[in-house]
């Protein structure tokens, strides 16, 4: 044996060891967490079949290809729910609390870079949305949807509505209270829900309101899948431009004003 075999080497690990550590925890956190899965998981699936199964909503045929299959009009807006409950509603509420009891404060004064920690929340919320699109796709499939288009359209549309939704997310998160946050947090996923074209087509409201609806991210996200995997459009090149003035000015705006305590 030689010397020093046992010799001990303080220092932190690599920064992509620890990126890849911290996604694998907050992962870990945010599957373990009923609530998170009720909002991220069980409503966006219930919404996807109840709508497809009942005549509750109807459905121009302008928006279905001039068949009767509500699933798939309704399928790419469930998919832009889903990104907005993962990268915006949850986020917010866990990391907003995560705020509030000093957690982030902790970790900002550990090994972990703050950027870096920002990255490993991002990366989580990124498996977490295959998780969703994965089983909404099998769940919207087995009910008869024919989807259409580019996939690589759809990742790219699905990219930036990830990076808009979680600008916002950190913003609310790292400028209001825990509880401000939640509040807030759930109400915008429902207004956003009935307001967003993700159930109700735009096509139905007043046309000074579509005008203002079809600016938010999520009316941008839910159309331009929809021109995709619906009509089997090339990328809607608007809709993606709206994505990403909202994720520059989302993501800009939090890393100016987020608050770590």
């Amino acid at each position: 044996m030689s010397t020093g075999t046992y010799t001990p080497r303080p220092g932190a690990a690599p920064v992509g060891r620890m990126i890849a550590a911290q996604t694998a925890l907050e992962t870990r956190m945010l599957l373990r967490n009923g609530e998170q899965l009720l909002l991220t998981v069980i409503i966006p699936s219930l919404l996807l079949v109840l709508f497809s199964t009942v005549d509750i909503i109807t459905v121009p045929d302008s928006t279905t290809g001039g068949t009767d299959k509500a699933v798939d009009f309704l399928a790419p807006g469930i998919l832009a729910l889903a990104v907005l409950s993962t990268a915006f509603t949850g986020q917010a509420i866990a990391t907003g609390f995560e705020r509030r009891y000093g957690v982030l404060k902790r970790l900002g004064a550990s090994p972990l870079p703050r950027w870096a920690l920002m990255t490993a929340k991002t990366l989580a919320v990124l498996v977490t949305e295959v998780l969703q699109i994965a089983l909404l796709t099998a769940i919207a499939l087995g009910l008869g949807w024919s989807p259409h288009g580019n996939p690589l359209s759809v990742l790219l549309l699905l990219a930036l509505g990830t990076a808009a939704f979680s600008g916002l997310g950190l913003l609310m998160a790292g400028t209001l209270k825990a509880e401000a946050t939640l509040a807030a947090a759930n109400l915008v996923f429902l207004l956003l829900l009935v307001g967003g074209g993700v159930i109700v087509p735009l096509e139905k409201f007043p046309d000074a309101a579509r005008s203002v609806l079809e600016l938010l991210p999520i009316s941008a996200l839910s159309d331009g899948l929809r021109a995709v995997l619906q009509d089997g459009a090339a990328l809607p090149w608007g809709d993606a431009l709206t994505l990403a003035v909202w994720a520059v000015l989302g993501l800009g705006a939090a890393a100016k004003f987020f608050r770590w305590e």
